[in-house]
């Protein structure tokens, strides 16, 4: 084959499509159909139009992608025709896959290529629903919705809703985000004598039995703000009202250095949630742990250095670069792989080693975490015990050394050996996979909710807390305890 003809068959019936394309279809050429099920095609026939149709190659594939491939791949190879006619519903270049690939390997094996344009569904679905495209749109197709691209504010037309299963599909898709009475429009035929719109909630959408190759979805644009709260775009909108002009004074006020504090706050309070196991808690705190994060996007925005997109572009690209094994070509077959990995990578990226090998402890860790930490690295190149029993003896030697510091009245050196025990204890901890972090955090908790309950019950009482001796206030503790809290 030297020449293939690319032609659409409009949106409607045989009154719309081009003369040209009307003549091309009738000059004897031999023509290949995508589908046969279109208006055009039934009023051809009446007038002895001859044509080969790739229904069956949907019938034997189960993925469309696998359909496409046959159809382009069969074309091709058809080397006994000179010229070849194929035709496709609507324009060629809307939401055709197929001659999206004829388009390139076409070209690649020396065939030429002429696509002469059918009318657009597009046009008819504007005009049927009286809408301008110049306020946004967007043309998804059913067969492979990404929720992440949907965009809500815009005017969404969904093709290829050809039968339930799509419906459903587009129904569960959007009522990810939409509320399941949002009213859609289901388009059929836009444009011919058939032209059907019918409007139907969201959930009904696939309780329509007349769906078709002609049918399309519209959903109109996301008016509602409380509809659009799980947008991220919406969200940053937010955060840059607070701190617009007409904003809130708190917000407003906020730096770099005022907000480090609620960050550790909220940090916490999700290892918090995550501790009790208690998930509608834990989206609330990495809500609050983003809007710290969004706050300082925005005071780098509202001061001219960076943004939230700076902030995610940095992240995306670091994602790729260290992670080899998933979008490179590097192996790594264990989570040890990996970690060695990363840290080669990060390595490479920082340039010169650093002067010690601790000097890769950040300085702003919490204290107890940054002992942690250093014990790790030292560990690491075999400044560690053998075994936790050496850890356990250290431990002892540092408490009888603040013990004789106490007796001797050396206030100075006893500050020194309790941080000496403190980080041995640390030592332990790290010997026993615990982090002492989370393992005090989890104590100064439970000491609130006990304590808590002390108030409550002295509260109960009528009487100060002056008025309670220890061994009362500790009766409470004990109850707190027996009571799980």
């Amino acid at each position: 084959m030297k020449k293939l003809y690319i032609v659409g068959l409009g949106a409607g019936d045989l009154d719309q499509i081009p003369l040209g394309v009307y003549r091309l279809l009738k000059s004897g050429k031999p023509v290949f159909l995508r589908t046969k099920e279109h208006p055009v095609v039934s009023e051809l026939e009446k007038e002895g139009f001859q044509y080969h149709s790739f229904d069956s190659i949907y019938e034997k594939n189960e993925q469309f992608e696998a359909v496409y491939e046959e159809i382009c791949e069969t074309l091709l190879s058809m080397k006994n025709y000179e010229e070849l006619i194929y035709g496709v519903p609507g324009h060629p270049l809307v939401a055709e896959r197929t001659v999206q690939l004829l388009l390139k390997r076409g070209k690649e094996v020396g065939i030429e290529l002429e696509v002469i344009g059918g009318q657009s569904f597009l046009d008819d679905i504007f005009t049927a629903l009286h809408i301008d495209p110049i306020e946004g749109f967007q043309l998804l197709d059913a067969t492979d919705l990404k929720l992440a691209e949907i965009q809500l504010r815009q005017h969404i037309l969904i093709g290829q809703v050809y039968d339930s299963f799509m419906a459903s599909n587009v129904k569960l898709t959007f009522m990810e985000r939409l509320p399941y009475n949002y009213d859609v429009y289901i388009v059929t035929a836009a444009g011919s004598k058939e032209e059907s719109i019918r409007k139907v909630p969201l959930v009904e959408l696939d309780r329509e039995t007349e769906l078709s190759n002609l049918t399309s979805v519209y959903i109109p644009p996301v008016t509602d703000d409380t509809i659009l709260y799980k947008d991220f775009n919406k969200l940053r909108a937010i955060i840059a009202e607070l701190r617009g002009p007409n904003g809130c004074p708190w917000d407003l006020k906020q730096t770099h250095e005022s907000l480090k504090k609620y960050l550790i706050e909220e940090t916490y309070e999700v290892i918090e949630a995550i501790q009790e196991g208690d998930i509608d808690h834990l989206v609330e705190e990495l809500g609050d742990v983003l809007l710290q994060i969004l706050l300082h996007a925005q005071i780098g925005e509202d001061d001219g250095y960076f943004s939230i997109d700076d902030v995610i572009e940095g992240l995306s690209a670091k994602m790729v670069r260290r992670h080899p094994h998933v979008f490179g070509d590097r192996i790594a077959e264990t989570a040890e792989d990996v970690v060695k990995n990363w840290q080669e990578i990060k390595q490479e990226e920082k340039g010169e080693k650093p002067t010690s090998i601790l000097g890769e402890v950040g300085t702003s860790l919490p204290t107890i975490l940054r002992a942690f930490e250093l014990q790790k690295k030292a560990a690491k190149v075999g400044f560690d015990w053998p075994d936790v029993s050496g850890a356990w003896e250290k431990l002892k030697e540092e408490i009888g050394e603040f013990e004789q510091e106490i007796k001797d009245g050396s206030n100075e050196q006893a500050v020194k050996e309790f941080g000496d025990i403190l980080f041995a204890l640390v030592n332990i901890a790290r010997f026993y996979d615990i982090n002492p972090d989370e393992a005090l955090f989890m104590t100064n908790q439970k000491f609130i909710r006990r304590f808590h309950y002390i108030e409550e019950k002295v509260e109960e009482s009528g009487k100060p807390f002056t008025d309670y001796q220890l061994k009362e206030l500790d009766h409470f503790w004990d109850e707190a305890k027996k009571a799980g809290l």
